[in-house]
């Protein structure tokens, strides 16, 4: 064997030994292996993966006749149905950028994205129909707008409107070209906006595919899933999980909106195995579990991130028989990023002590190659030590590739190497990451640094408290202090003296909150609080 300077081997790249990665062939093995596995349900609606794959060809096709071309970006802006599905395998396979938009987005930041996002197509609910219009009327750009008619939402019946006949005039034969270039953008994602125009966050078909099977790996994730949809398919393209389930040949379960009576009846009718959410909705299937049949949540995998979530949220999930893995990410990362690996020999350890532990955010998901928690200015590795804070940072293949448009930006984000999360963090001798506070969040009381998260936490171990979010209130004497808003469970009361006595025995007593806010706690369509709103509320107060 011929070698190279240096001990390098000498070879060809060719057709036999490179194929660009792309999640469009995980669609294209199953669809053959597995035809007449159910791959999606929708209320009384199923497809197989052969119907399923004859739909997506015959979307991908008909986009194509439309003048769809490589590079284009089609938007959609619908909830968790089958088309949004479809959508994510047919788009990128003539080439172009799926859009997915968040569904509680108002016309002018819909218009806003459409515009900055360079949309040649719109596929749009028929609930958001009105929103999808006044946005292209904003926007003047005269795209085509095809309205998605779900049988679960119209009235008139079973047909899906101009979406149906989109697909009519498809064909279910269709044969994707390849892909020509992994990095080219399979989606563009946009980034909450809360502190100015929203981002468009680019993801690559190599990313995908990788954290696609990344999700598998970190959840281990078994042949044949039944998945059910309460995490939003516009978040971060649902965590790569369209993708996934479809590798793993699985079945995927739309729902509308994520309401208590539908998860009850989904939950009790079918063998659903795995869903994905924030804390809130880990709330919310403990509240559930009462009205559920006699198994419960027993053998349901839920992934959970979004924020850190409370110890004591986790010890109610598992009480309930299911089985809960943390993951931590952002858009910009694909999603979930990391993973809180449970180790075989803390399971002997006490309940209390286990909980803890899996809140953590844990260690870099398999297929990111790197993630560390490094001092902002230096750019050295905080020690492991528990205590010393730093900034999250990540680098490998499913980081973004850029924000679309804005180079300005990007650079910012990748400013020394590293894309900059912006979420501040201690590493435990273990290796694992405990998030602390965003940049943004931290408290500094007196000079101390306080954790929203760790005072969140200890609220949250009151029986009576169903949502919490700490924030910083100004303080002529301390500079600021802790203020935290509080929703209590239906029927209970609380007062404000009695939490703030409930964390003396918790919290270091410079840490207690200074005063306590009653009422709903803001969230967005993702399920994370809505912190920025809060502190507005809490600098007036």
């Amino acid at each position: 064997m011929q070698r190279r300077e240096g001990g390098k081997r000498n070879g060809a790249i060719c057709k036999a030994n490179y194929e660009p990665l792309t999640p469009i062939s995980f669609l294209l093995r199953t669809q053959s292996v597995f035809p007449e596995r159910v791959a999606v349900i929708h209320g009384e609606r199923s497809f197989t993966y052969e119907e399923f794959g004859q739909r997506v060809r015959r979307l991908a096709s008909a986009l194509k006749r439309r003048g769809i071309q490589q590079g284009d970006t089609v938007s959609i802006i619908a909830p968790n149905i089958p088309a949004h599905i479809e959508a994510h395998f047919a788009v990128p396979m003539i080439g172009a950028t799926l859009n997915s938009i968040n569904t509680r987005l108002d016309p002018a930041t819909v218009a806003y994205i459409l515009k900055h996002g360079e949309s040649r197509l719109l596929l749009a609910d028929t609930e958001y129909l009105s929103v999808a219009r006044e946005a292209m009327d904003t926007t003047g750009m005269g795209i085509p707008l095809v309205e998605i008619g779900d049988p679960a939402y119209i009235a008139e019946g079973t047909e899906e409107r101009e979406y149906g006949l989109l697909l009519a005039e498809g064909d279910p034969g269709f044969v994707p070209g390849s892909i020509d270039d992994e990095m080219q953008p399979i989606a563009l994602n946009y980034t909450s906006g809360t502190t100015g125009e929203p981002k468009g966050v680019i993801y690559s078909h190599r990313g995908a595919y990788l954290n696609a099977l990344g999700g598998i790996l970190a959840w281990q994730m078994p042949m044949h899933p039944v998945y059910l949809w309460t995490l939003p398919m516009f978040h971060c393209n649902g965590w790569c999980f369209p993708w996934s389930v479809v590798a793993q040949a699985g079945t995927q379960v739309c729902l509308r909106g994520v309401r208590a009576d539908d998860i009850v009846a989904t939950l009790d009718a079918l063998p659903v195995t795995h869903l994905c959410g924030a804390p809130v909705i880990l709330g919310l299937l403990t509240d559930l579990v009462d009205d559920l049949d006699a198994d419960g949540l027993a053998g349901l995998n839920i992934m959970t991130a979004g924020a850190a979530p409370a110890p004591a949220i986790i010890r109610a999930i598992e009480a309930a028989g299911a089985d809960v893995t943390h993951v931590y990410g952002l858009t910009e990362v694909y999603g979930p990023a990391s993973v809180c690996v449970w180790k075989p020999e803390w399971s002997a350890l006490p309940p209390e002590q286990q909980v803890k532990l899996k809140a953590r955010q844990g260690v870099a998901y398999p297929t990111m190659e790197t993630m560390d928690v490094l001092d902002p200015v230096s750019m050295t590795p905080v020690p492991a030590n528990g205590e010393t804070i730093g900034e999250v940072m990540f680098r490998g293949n499913t980081v973004m590739a850029e924000y679309f448009n804005n180079a300005a930006a990007t650079e910012e984000a990748f400013q020394g190497g590293w894309f900059r999360s912006g979420d501040l963090a201690v590493k435990h001798p273990d290796g694992y990451v405990e998030i602390k506070d965003r940049l943004k969040d931290i408290i500094i009381s007196g000079g101390e640094n306080i954790s929203s998260v760790e005072v969140e936490a200890a609220l949250h171990e009151h029986a009576d408290v169903q949502s919490v979010a700490v924030v910083v209130r100004p303080d002529e004497k301390w500079g600021e202090t802790p203020c935290a808003f509080v929703q209590l469970r239906p029927g209970a009361t609380v007062s404000e003296a009695e939490l703030i006595d409930f964390c003396r025995d918790r919290l270091a007593s410079f840490k207690l909150p200074r005063s306590v806010i009653f009422g709903e706690v803001p969230t967005t369509s993702t399920g994370k609080v809505q912190k920025y709103i809060l502190r507005e509320r809490a600098s007036s107060l």
